[in-house]
């Protein structure tokens, strides 16, 4: 198979690159490939088109389940993590069907009902530091998100199990938290069990002992069901098919473990990363505050403020928690920005490299939420949470979030950064994350001063 623009380097060291450097194996890339290129990378086989052009883009996420399919072969690297049943992993009309029974637990009014539950959760975490007291930003953030996705996922607040599920998911996530435990994902052969002190050991123990408290939790609630309980495992419960099935115990384990994981760690890095650009770049915290004196503190006013809005867009953009979209395996011939594909040729559009081009984001390596405020980007010019058949489903309810743990700590708390060092970015797992996790100091907690309405 002839494959367009392939990069000229040994497999071996593509892939180490990969692995510990990818926005520096990137970056090089796009200097002789500006719109697509052929990565020669172990886990995908042998070969994966990135695809950066706004056009390619387009016409990759236009064709699933056509000329081009999302199969969940392709996303064997987090089995490990979320299970086989995960919504990740299935494919074709099944994937369509238990798509469409989680949906509406993270769109519209359900989102909604979340805003309060977010508030509290941050004051919860934030009230517990003292002055002068060094954190990290994205350890805080994980709090908070863990706290929001156990409440919205199981109404859990508190108590022994709510601790303890809590607890082992963020020790899972934090296995892979640096560049090279992320070959732990990358290397199957790697995934070996060797005891209690081991690196995969740990992870093991701690998602056997989740998955226990999962299947008790689905046991109780089968036992006793409670018509009254609107949290989304209660919702999944009930929920029916087309054809008036239900989802069984396995497959309940694996969506709750996908919501857990994607719903909490991603949140809590984009969150983190917000935090250090608007405490960095003194113009955007003073502009933010402006805005966020306008209002009080209803949760569904502050998520519509503009400029809110704009800070998150543009922390998404600058360093987007994932760098790829889902790959797609074509299914027929196909002709991609003038080259021609066999099938079974595997494509991913290229999320950091399309955020970075120049033609759409001038001056793309300096942060400036104004950009969102002068123009409109489309869905192939802009795609933090992917697109197509694969795109984010908890997306609202990430957006949400995001922008309520921002306004709530910046109108209640002050914090400041630890360094004036500038952060590095690097491979946490699968997604980019702040190296150091953004160290910060909290100074105090201070009253909401809201402007005067004319």
């Amino acid at each position: 198979m002839v494959y367009p623009r392939l990069i000229n380097e040994p497999v071996p060291l593509q892939f180490w690159r990969w692995v510990t450097d990818p926005l520096g194996y990137m970056d090089r890339a796009v200097k002789d490939n500006p719109d697509l290129f052929t990565a020669q990378l172990w886990r995908f086989g042998s070969t994966l088109i990135f695809v950066h052009h706004p056009e390619g883009v387009q016409q990759i996420l236009t064709s699933d389940r056509k000329v081009f399919s999302a199969p969940g072969s392709v996303n064997r690297i987090i089995e490990p993590l979320m299970g086989s049943g995960s919504l990740i992993m299935l494919e074709g009309e099944r994937h369509r069907k238990e798509r469409q029974l989680i949906m509406p637990s993270f769109h519209g009014e359900r989102v909604r009902l979340y805003g309060q539950l977010i508030c509290d959760a941050t004051h919860q975490v934030l009230a517990k530091l003292s002055p002068q007291q060094p954190f990290t930003a994205r350890n805080i953030s994980q709090r908070v998100s863990l706290r929001v996705i156990l409440t919205a996922v199981f109404g859990l607040h508190q108590g022994e199990r709510y601790t303890e599920i809590s607890q082992r998911v963020a020790r899972m996530g934090n296995t892979f938290n640096a560049p090279l435990a992320s070959l732990l994902l990358f290397f199957p052969a790697l995934q070996k069990d060797l005891g209690p002190w081991s690196p995969w050991g740990k992870f093991c123990r701690n998602r056997d002992r989740v998955d226990q408290l999962l299947y008790q939790e689905i046991a109780e609630r089968r036992a006793a069901p409670d018509p009254e309980r609107t949290d989304i495992l209660s919702l999944l419960m009930k929920a029916r098919d087309s054809e008036g099935k239900a989802l069984g115990d396995e497959d309940l384990r694996d969506q709750l473990m996908t919501l857990l994981f994607a719903g909490h760690g991603t949140t809590a890095t984009a969150i983190a990363w917000a935090l250090y650009w608007i405490h960095r770049l003194p113009q955007v915290k003073d502009k933010l505050l402006q805005e966020l004196a306008q209002v009080g503190d209803d949760p569904v006013q502050t998520a519509r403020l503009p400029y809110l809005g704009a800070v998150c867009n543009e922390t998404l953009r600058i360093y987007p928690v994932g760098l790829l979209t889902f790959p797609r395996v074509a299914q027929e011939p196909v002709n991609l920005l003038g080259y021609p594909l066999e099938p079974g040729a595997i494509a991913a559009p290229c999320i950091y490299l399309l955020h970075r081009r120049p033609e759409l984001y001038p001056d793309p390596e300096s942060f400036r939420p104004e950009r969102f405020l002068e123009r409109q980007f489309g869905p192939y010019e802009y795609l933090p949470f992917g697109g197509g058949a694969r795109r984010c489903i908890g997306e609202a309810l990430a957006m949400f979030e995001m922008k309520l743990v921002i306004a709530t700590i910046l109108t209640h708390y002050e914090l400041d950064l630890a360094s004036s060092d500038p952060e590095r970015v690097q491979r946490r797992g699968l997604t980019l994350a702040p190296a150091k996790g953004v160290e910060m100091i909290f100074k105090r907690q201070r009253e909401r001063v809201l402007a005067p309405q004319t």
